[in-house]
């Protein structure tokens, strides 16, 4: 063989077993970080779903627990620091140790004395205020003026028939207005700066409570029997609104509540509500219709109201009583009483004022507006004058 045919030889070998393909060694190794990615992810999620299998049912056990019977128990709240060192303090007197007294120094006091934990000293008596809740009844906006100004339409007009060829007349429909001022109601509380000091935070607590709670019994008073002056106008004394004869000075009479309902229109009757005091409500539940049944119908499902004539019933302290000449019970829809709301209570604390008396002065302020914007809405009850 010559040396020429032996390079011919060598050069007839196939390509691939000259050299390696580096394509082909790159597809390769994505493959193989593919899989090992797709193989993890299907561990993870397996995790995954096992690990959320276990919390589900750990959860519905705890909740078949809770729904046995006497398993819900009372959780006491962990003692505060100051109970704690107070606890201390009693066992132990000036002895304990240095971090429980400051524990108990929740006031400042220069003769060394310590203040009683809040569980010993936090519980205030007082009586339940009553007011009238016109507020769950009547409609309700606010305002930034000092009064407020509707529109209103006081009559159509007047249209009339005509025969062939003859002129028409003009007519107009009556414009008025009603405005509602909004009125101030105010007063100031003095307290003493021990007693601010020793009741931490307890008394500034109860005087704004106090003053939320008169506030709320003057505005309910003066919605149902405002003047109008300095007061917001109440319902009871709008002359516009026209009044039922029950013809009795004393005895309220069935036939009179169902002429008073009837006496209304009836889209006004249809969403209108019964308001009177606890006194005049117990002789009203005792009526009862010419074959003895009770005009007072109870409620039988949770939330439901109880009616009379088949309409809710709001008791509201403010009302008058069964007497001569008196207006005992109104009966209308009561989104024709308008509240106006300018500013919500106010309550300002000034320290400085009586600072050289150890006083602090606790001022509040209520501006709130009321008044009846639709007489037509409302009919009132008269009882006769003996």
């Amino acid at each position: 063989m010559t040396k020429h045919q032996k390079i011919e030889t060598r050069s007839a070998l196939p390509i691939e077993t000259r050299e390696d393909d580096p394509l082909a060694a790159a597809t390769a190794a994505v493959e193989e970080l593919r899989s090992a990615a797709e193989q993890h992810r299907t561990q993870l999620d397996e995790r995954l779903a096992t690990e959320l299998r276990t919390v589900t049912d750990r959860i519905a056990g705890i909740e078949t627990r809770l729904n046995r019977p006497g398993t819900q128990q009372e959780q006491r709240n962990e003692p505060a620091a100051e109970t704690r060192a107070f606890g201390t303090y009693l066992r132990m007197g000036d002895r304990a140790p240095a971090d429980e007294l400051r524990a108990l120094t929740v006031s400042s006091d220069p003769q060394g004395g310590y203040l009683a934990p809040a569980e010993m000293s936090g519980e205030f008596i007082r009586d339940l205020t009553l007011f009238s809740p016109v507020r769950s009844v009547a409609s309700i906006r606010s305002t930034g003026a000092p009064s407020v100004i509707y529109p209103k339409r006081t009559s159509i007009t007047n249209a009339k028939w005509k025969g062939e060829g003859q002129a028409q007349e003009a007519s107009e429909p009556g414009f008025g207005q009603a405005e509602i001022v909004v009125k101030e109601v105010n007063t100031f509380v003095d307290v003493s700066n021990q007693l601010l000091a020793d009741s931490a935070g307890q008394a500034e607590q109860e005087v704004r409570l106090a003053l939320a709670e008169d506030f709320g019994q003057k505005e309910g008073a003066a919605f149902v029997n405002g003047d109008g002056a300095l007061q917001p106008e109440g319902f009871m004394v709008n002359a516009a609104i026209t009044h039922f004869l029950n013809g009795h000075a004393t005895n309220l009479s069935a036939d009179a509540l169902i002429g008073l309902l009837y006496s209304l229109p009836a889209p006004y009757r249809n969403a209108g509500s019964w308001a009177m005091n606890g006194t005049t409500l117990a002789t009203v539940r005792r009526l009862k219709d010419g074959q003895g049944n009770y005009l007072w119908q109870p409620s039988y499902q949770a939330g439901q109201p109880e009616t009379l004539l088949g309409r809710p019933v709001v008791e509201m302290m403010d009302m008058a009583d069964v007497a001569s000449g008196a207006f005992p019970i109104i009966y209308g829809d009561f989104s024709g009483y308008r509240i106006v709301d300018r500013v919500a209570l106010s309550i300002l604390v000034n320290p400085y004022l009586l600072a050289t008396n150890g006083m602090t002065r606790i001022h509040a302020t209520r501006r709130v507006g009321g008044g009846v914007i639709q007489a037509a809405k409302f009919r009132k009850l008269k009882m006769a004058t003996s």
